[in-house]
């Protein structure tokens, strides 16, 4: 009996495609923005309109930069790159962030749906291994519209949600059948930290629901055999000097309310920036000895997809 070849992998939006179920989201998800509801935030604005709320985004998106990024994790950068699509603005105001410039004011260029869907198209003829947007929480509509233009025009991509992790149950939902690959942001564990550091209430409770959801719609990350990864969850967690972000609970949670086998990266690149500098406990790099601790916790509760930068 002639054995088959590798199964192909297919997008899941490419299946939403076909039963017409992925213009239903885009229009659903669309509408939203008249009363804008898509992020924690909830601020009511009227985008459609060119109001704006906390992410300082209206009815188009704004794109900083796009290209073939190579510093990714292992799985998803793979030999020809991540595909990313950097977003300006953001619903968080975190004093360190490392990429304020883009993600405090809009930096780039404005553009359309259609020209969002032609640099994702350009993405794929370029070789990258998969779409990866960065900071996509505010606009997820008009990623998705952009995403079913893309398709349409042949599209076959994984797409990976790169988020801080303030993220909505009611978004997330929408977006299950579309999004293949979800990386979120584990930031802290204390909720007066998210208030004091990244300006948010309850960020918490809100984080652990939503990467509970990513989890519960594409499980732990599967990993082809050239090595790339094509559908899962994989989670990011920065240390911070002085153990601000609470980090033993944070990954205690992954590991035993999530799963063990989440694709975790403990990433050890802080590095004081922003507003950083303003506060003495945030105002120096970290460790070896902090960062070594996290790996050896994270070992200890079972988790030994760590990835191979940390």
């Amino acid at each position: 009996m002639k054995k088959g070849g590798p199964q192909v992998f297919i997008p899941a939006y490419r299946k939403m495609l076909q039963k017409g179920e992925l213009e239903n989201k885009s229009v659903v998800l669309s509408e939203r923005l008249s009363r804008c509801d898509i992020c924690p935030r909830n601020c009511g604005v009227n985008r459609i309109a060119g109001e704006v709320g906390i992410c300082g985004v209206g009815k188009r998106v704004w794109v900083s930069s796009y290209g073939p990024h190579h510093g990714e994790e292992d799985p998803l950068r793979g030999v020809y790159g991540s595909g990313t699509i950097f977003f300006s603005g953001c619903n968080l105001n975190c004093l360190y962030c490392q990429n304020a410039d883009i993600s405090q004011k809009l930096s780039g260029e404005e553009v359309s749906t259609r020209v969002l869907a032609s640099m994702m198209l350009e993405l794929q003829r370029m070789g990258c291994h998969n779409i990866n947007l960065v900071s996509p929480t505010h606009v997820v509509p008009q990623i998705v519209e952009a995403i079913l233009l893309a398709a349409a025009d042949g599209l076959t991509l994984p797409v990976v949600y790169n988020s801080g992790g303030y993220d909505a149950i009611s978004t997330l939902q929408l977006l299950e059948g579309i999004i293949d690959i979800y990386m979120p942001d584990m930031k802290y564990s204390d909720e007066n930290t998210g208030r004091d550091l990244s300006g948010i209430p309850s960020y918490p409770m809100v984080n652990q629901a939503a990467v509970l959801e990513m989890h519960r719609q594409v499980g732990d990350l599967k990993i082809s055999a050239a090595g790339v990864a094509e559908r899962g969850l994989l989670v990011r967690h920065l240390v911070l000097p002085n153990g601000l972000a609470g980090s033993q609970e944070v990954l205690r949670f992954i590991a035993e309310q999530v799963s063990a086998d989440t694709y975790l990266n403990i990433m050890d690149q802080y590095r004081p920036a922003y507003q950083a500098y303003c506060k003495n406990d945030l105002n120096r790099m970290i460790t070896r000895a902090e960062y070594l601790d996290l790996i050896h916790q994270a070992e200890s509760l079972g988790m030994t997809r760590l990835d191979k930068q940390s």
